[in-house]
C-alpha cells in the first residue's frame, strides 16, 4: 500500500469517526495537490466548523510541511473554520491546534507525548 493510499485511507476513517460523533465531515480528494488552499478534511456539529490536516504515522514524531499549515491558515480564515491538525499514531487519533506545533526548521512538528499534553479532543 503507498503512503499516498495509507493517508487517504485515515483521512477515511477520520470521517467516520467525525460522523459517528455528531459531525458532518467530508474528505476532500486531492487536497494536497490543489492549487488552491484547502484542508484534508471539513467537518461541522452545527455550531463548530473545523478544517483539518490530517497524518497518519507508526512513528513518535509527525511532522508538517510549513507550507501545509499555512495553507490550512488560509483556507480557514476564509471558510470561517478553525484549523486543526489530526495525528494518528498507530491507532489512536490526537488532536492540536496548529499554533501548538513546535518550529523544527523547515517543518512545524509534533510528538505523541506533546500532544498529549497541548491537545484538544474533538470527539
Amino acid at each position: 500500500m503507498s503512503r499516498k493510499q495509507k493517508g487517504s485511507d485515515a483521512e477515511r476513517e477520520l470521517v467516520e469517526m467525525l460522523q459517528l460523533a455528531g459531525y458532518a465531515s467530508v474528505r476532500i480528494a486531492g487536497s494536497g495537490c490543489s492549487k488552491f488552499p484547502c484542508p484534508d478534511v471539513l467537518a461541522s456539529n452545527g455550531s463548530r466548523v473545523l478544517a483539518i490536516e490530517c497524518k497518519s504515522t507508526k512513528k513518535e514524531r509527525q511532522y508538517f510541511r510549513k507550507q501545509q499549515i499555512k495553507e490550512l491558515l488560509e483556507f480557514s480564515s476564509m471558510f470561517a473554520a478553525t484549523p486543526m491538525c489530526a495525528i494518528k499514531f498507530s491507532t489512536s487519533w490526537h488532536f492540536i491546534e496548529p499554533h501548538k506545533l513546535r518550529d523544527s526548521g523547515k517543518h512545524h512538528a509534533t510528538d505523541r507525548k506533546h500532544v498529549l499534553d497541548e491537545g484538544c479532543e474533538l470527539v
